[in-house]
């Protein structure tokens, strides 16, 4: 049984016109771009438009790519520059924001009351996130649902891990800021006769 081509070979074979390599290459990471896209976008048809436009450019642009990096981080940094083009297009921002909340919210989980206020908590977060300036907004996608490494952000963005470690950390604290209201009456004691209570038992 022959092992499969690696994505060096692919692309080597690319350069050479093979377009079966461009097809192998497409079936390997189709699912990461469209994710990708579908995330930032939140269009289904606009994340199909950026999955197509993003391998056109791998073909266009193979005898360029560094066949000694990996090829993920390439496909990444594309995804996201097209996403981005077309959200700066339509002034357009609404993202996915289950794996958000379950990570930033995460000590809240044990209550019974975190399941039923989820959709609330998703609904604030998401202007939350649209508040944010746009390169904070695209590291706290590309770190939050897409689980990327900062080093890898800061590839994909294009600037330095010092950055990325600074969007992100206001980026952070201005959603927990903003969700706090929804967070502190399960998060923190409160004071009865002496007892410290969490907020909502019965005394």
């Amino acid at each position: 049984m022959t092992s499969a081509p690696t994505d060096r070979e692919l692309i080597q074979r690319l350069c050479e016109g093979d377009l079966a390599a461009l097809g192998t290459l497409y079936d390997r990471y189709r699912l990461l771009s469209f994710h990708t896209a579908l995330a930032i976008t939140r269009d289904r048809q606009a994340a199909e438009d950026i999955l197509q436009e993003c391998f056109l450019k791998l073909n266009s642009y193979a005898p360029r790519i560094d066949i000694s990096l990996p090829l993920e981080p390439w496909l990444y940094r594309v995804t996201v520059n097209l996403a981005y083009t077309w959200i700066s297009r339509r002034a357009r921002w609404i993202t996915s924001l289950e794996s958000v909340v379950d990570r930033l919210v995460a000590p809240a989980r044990a209550s019974a009351e975190y399941h039923v206020e989820l959709s609330e908590l998703q609904t604030v977060l998401q202007r939350a996130i649209d508040s944010l300036p746009p390169t904070q907004r695209m590291t706290v996608v590309l770190y939050y649902l897409n689980d990327l490494s900062l080093k890898e952000i800061s590839y994909v963005l294009d600037c330095p891990v010092g950055t990325i470690k600074s969007r992100l950390h206001y980026g952070r604290e201005q959603l927990k800021r903003q969700l706090q209201p929804y967070l502190k009456p399960r998060l923190e004691p409160t004071v009865s006769n002496g007892h410290s209570v969490t907020a909502g038992e019965e005394l």
